[in-house]
C-alpha cells in the first residue's frame, strides 16, 4: 500500500491508509494525508472496496490474494458496483489465470464473464486507463430516479 499512497501523495491527490492491528508486518507509511487503523478485516475490507473506483493489484502474498478475490466475489455477485481489477505484472500473475481458466472455468465453478473481470498488464500507462475509462464511462450515465425504497 505504500507505492499508492506515495503515488497518490506525489501526484497531488489524497492519500488515504486503512491499516489494521496484527501482531506484526502492519504499520502506518509516512505518505498518508489520513490513516484508519482497523480492529477487524470485515470493517477494513468494507471501507476501502465500497467507494473504489477500481483496483490495481501488484504482486502480493495472502493478504493481496484475499483482497482480489473478495473484490471479484463482490463484483460477481453485484454487492459493490462492477470496476475494474488490474492485475499488474503478466508473469506473475500468468499460472493463477492459466488455472483460473484450465480448473475453475472448465469444472464451471466460474462463468466466462468472470474471468473477463480481470486485466492484465504491465504498462502503468494501461492500468491507469483502464480505471480511468471505466470511471469516465460510469460517470456519463445519469443515475435513474430513486425509487420509493430510496427515498426514506
Amino acid at each position: 500500500m505504500e507505492a499508492a499512497n506515495r503515488g497518490a501523495k506525489e501526484g497531488g491527490g489524497l492519500s488515504v491508509g486503512f491499516n489494521i492491528k496484527l501482531p506484526h508486518e502492519q504499520h502506518v507509511n509516512r505518505w498518508l494525508d489520513i490513516s484508519y487503523t482497523f480492529e477487524h478485516f470485515y470493517a477494513r475490507k468494507v471501507c476501502f472496496v465500497k467507494p473504489a473506483e477500481g483496483f490495481v493489484i501488484f504482486p502480493g502474498g495472502f493478504g493481496t490474494l484475499d483482497e482480489l478475490f473478495e473484490s471479484l466475489t463482490l463484483i460477481q455477485t453485484g454487492k459493490v458496483l462492477h470496476f475494474p481489477v488490474v492485475l499488474f505484472d503478466t508473469d506473475y500473475w500468468g499460472e493463477l489465470l492459466d488455472w483460473m481458466r484450465s480448473e475453475l472455468l472448465a469444472d464451471g465453478m466460474i462463468s466466462p464473464d468472470d474471468v473477463e473481470l480481470l486485466h492484465v498488464t504491465d504498462d502503468p500507462e494501461e492500468a491507469v486507463t483502464i480505471v480511468l475509462e471505466s470511471y469516465q464511462s460510469r460517470s456519463a450515465h445519469v443515475p435513474a430516479a430513486p425509487r420509493k425504497a430510496d427515498a426514506q
